[in-house]
């Protein structure tokens, strides 16, 4: 930022960013985000995609804007969003702040734009596989989840989504990646919420998207379904509930390999293998709602 050269500047190390470091730089011309990855995570990650959503998505009032993209140091800059705070699992649980949580998801299913990457759940799951594979063809895992691979395809196929329907998905509704709008600033903001970490954004089916926030906040099928009659708005209930469940299995599995790799692949200290093994006993559950729930004996 040559342009803050003669300013002074403060410079805070935020918390969060598994695959990459996260700082809150301000000044008196500016407040901003800076993310600096790791070249490691691009083994699986579009950072152009990622710019572009973040682009799109700020001028739809979803994503704070984007300032710079500078792939060349491994930089990603937005706009702080200040006077906020990340949400918590247990929001979730709030009914007041159902609508408000859902309203940026269904504008971002509904935006007509599109970004280079396809996030295809199973093409994914066996993208990262192969990687893994690649990295450590030893691992004791490696038939756990060529086994999972296996019932993912039998799924994939029947849920039969083409790639054509797609629309832009964000991939990684964690609770944390969801920024609330204390309340008495929110006259100084357009939108009450706003969502960030556009990593793994792509061309996906929606209810991946959905699946994927229901297995990382973990509430209760009531919770779900309050969520889903909220995000259907009167259409599509029992289809849009079966085709969330039918995806709940890819995410698990997805962030089971991930963690697998960032195992084997990165400086950052995090439990990435208890957090991973987490999401496989997730997946098994769900593989099991699914034969209980719909007669799929995957």
């Amino acid at each position: 930022m040559p342009e803050w050269n003669n300013y002074n500047i403060e410079i805070y190390t935020l918390k969060g960013g598994v695959t990459s470091r996260i700082y809150r730089v301000k000044c008196k011309d500016g407040d901003v985000a800076i993310r600096v990855y790791s070249d490691k995570a691009e083994i699986f990650l579009d950072r152009n995609s990622e710019a572009s959503a973040i682009k799109q998505m700020a001028d739809i009032g979803v994503s704070s804007k984007l300032i710079k993209y500078i792939p060349e140091k491994h930089a990603i800059i937005t706009e702080f969003i200040p006077n906020s705070s990340t949400l918590t699992n247990s929001d979730f649980l709030k009914d007041n702040l159902i609508k408000i949580i859902n309203d940026p998801v269904k504008r971002i299913h509904s935006y007509k734009g599109k970004v280079n990457n396809i996030f295809n759940p199973y093409k994914q799951c066996l993208k990262l596989y192969n990687i893994l594979k690649k990295l450590n063809s030893f691992l004791p895992e490696l038939d756990k989840i060529n086994k999972a691979i296996t019932k993912l395809k039998l799924l994939i196929d029947k849920i039969n989504i083409s790639e054509n329907k797609y629309v832009i998905t964000h991939n990684d509704l964690t609770a944390d990646n969801f920024i609330l709008v204390n309340e008495k600033h929110k006259d100084k903001f357009k939108k009450p919420i706003y969502i960030i970490d556009w990593e793994y954004t792509g061309m996906g089916p929606k209810y991946y998207d959905i699946a994927d926030m229901f297995q990382e906040i973990l509430v209760p099928r009531e919770i779900e379904l309050k969520f889903i009659e909220d995000y259907c708005e009167g259409k599509n209930f029992e289809e849009t509930v079966y085709y969330c469940d039918m995806f709940k299995p890819f995410p698990d599995i997805y962030w089971f390999i991930w963690s697998l790799i960032q195992e084997t692949t990165s400086k950052i200290e995090f439990d990435f293998y208890n957090y991973g093994y987490r999401k496989y006993n997730n997946a098994v559950k769900n593989f099991e709602l699914l034969k209980k729930e719909y007669n799929r004996p995957v």
